[in-house]
């Protein structure tokens, strides 16, 4: 297995560049953060695009095609949540087994499986493993990271409560990781109100049939609710939103030490922040950006089922109105504008998002200052791109 690259950084290091940078870009951060054109102002977050982990998720496939020209290489399923980097690997002969006409069951010793930024999960490991595929493991340290302290909770007896969208490819792949253990356990929770139930159940028990019901895509095999949540330890999915992870932590402290006193909470209970520092980072400079400019309102980048581009835009549009565009061809016109809702749910992998359609979105007939950002598996040439739309509507309307 390829965990380290393929030793072809250089190699691939023109093509990374042409395909994903922005001279444009550049000078924009060279002019700290800040551009403008006739009546339109941009500032640009200060952490805002690719992160480490999807750099050399990106540049490991790049790498993987470069050392295996003559064999099929595929990928488990998106290696980033941008549909517009995926269409670049799928336009170099990278195949996607979460294609319907493709088939994880009829891979042999001469395919060559790269293994996402999110992990997969333990079956799938084991089973391309078993078939004799060479892999090249592009799973974020981050990700690798919360498998650490899963992997300790399920070892000594805690339950994990993964805060995540059980549909997620991450968080799928987080908790299957407890199977490995014989007395493994579980259950992701979506925010805080679902947090509320579990609280409840811990505190005061309740009927297991109802909250088994309820979380039934949610839980481990055989988990049981009286036994398995009177040892928890808490989770994250790397690209939620921080507040909510450290508010759902506080619940579930809270929730313990009702039911077991202060005594009981260090053999009850157990938290690690896991949330990625590159997630953090881009959530910070958001509300860096809110804080200290006046906007009229902010565009965030980014693909429509990518988690940590949603949470940024959930960020934004608590100050001002957010649009969440997938990429320049959003921004229709100086009138129109197409995007997809901030408050919408996670869809499952590979659905297709209904998107809305804003008319007068940008204020006529004055200054207007936009707040930009983009999400961690957005590249720069598609930031550049939508600063470069912009730039015709300000010549339209100024």
């Amino acid at each position: 297995m390829f965990r380290k690259g393929l030793a072809l950084k250089k190699e691939v290091a023109g093509e990374l560049a042409a395909d994903y940078h922005s001279a444009l870009i550049d000078r924009i951060r060279a002019a700290d953060y800040q551009w403008h054109k006739e009546r339109l102002r941009v500032h640009l977050a200060r952490e805002f695009g690719f992160c480490y982990g999807v750099d050399r998720a990106v540049d490991y496939a790049y790498q993987t095609r470069r050392r295996f020209p003559e064999r099929p290489i595929y990928l488990t399923g998106e290696i980033i949540h941008n549909p517009q980097v995926n269409g670049r690997l799928r336009a170099v002969g990278i195949r996607f087994l979460s294609d319907p006409e493709e088939d994880l069951n009829s891979l042999g010793p001469d395919a060559v499986v790269i293994l996402p930024a999110f992990g997969v999960t333990i079956a799938t490991l084991t089973q391309l493993q078993r078939q004799g595929c060479t892999l090249v493991d592009t799973t974020c340290g981050s990700v690798l990271n919360v498998w650490k302290n899963v992997h300790r909770y399920a070892r000594d007896g805690y339950t994990a409560i993964i805060h995540g969208k059980v549909r997620h490819e991450e968080t799928q792949a987080t908790a299957s990781q407890v199977l490995q253990f014989p007395n493994g356990r579980s259950l992701v929770v979506l925010d805080r109100a679902e947090a509320g139930i579990v609280c409840d159940f811990i505190r005061h028990g309740g009927d297991e049939a109802l909250f088994s019901a309820r979380f039934a895509e949610a839980m481990s095999p055989g988990f049981v609710p009286h036994r398995d949540l009177q040892h928890v330890g808490l989770a994250n999915q790397t690209t939620m939103l921080m507040t909510e992870s450290l508010a759902i932590a506080e619940m579930l402290r809270q929730a313990v030490v009702d039911r077991y006193g202060d005594t009981g909470l260090d053999t009850h209970y157990r938290a690690f922040d896991t949330i990625c520092s590159a997630t953090q980072d881009r959530q910070d400079a958001v509300l860096a950006l809110l804080e200290d400019s006046d906007l009229d309102l902010m565009i965030v980048i980014g693909g429509y089922n990518s988690s940590n581009t949603r949470n940024l835009a959930r960020l934004a549009r608590q100050r001002v109105p957010t649009y969440h565009i997938a990429d320049a061809t959003g921004l229709m016109s100086s009138r129109e504008l197409r995007h997809r809702p901030v408050d919408t749910g996670q869809p499952a992998p590979g659905a297709v998002v209904a998107e809305a359609r804003t008319v007068d979105w940008l204020p006529g007939e004055r200054v207007v200052t936009i707040g930009l950002t983009a999400g961690a598996s957005t590249p720069d040439a598609i930031v550049g791109q939508v600063v470069e739309r912009l730039a015709m509507f300000a010549v339209e309307t100024g």
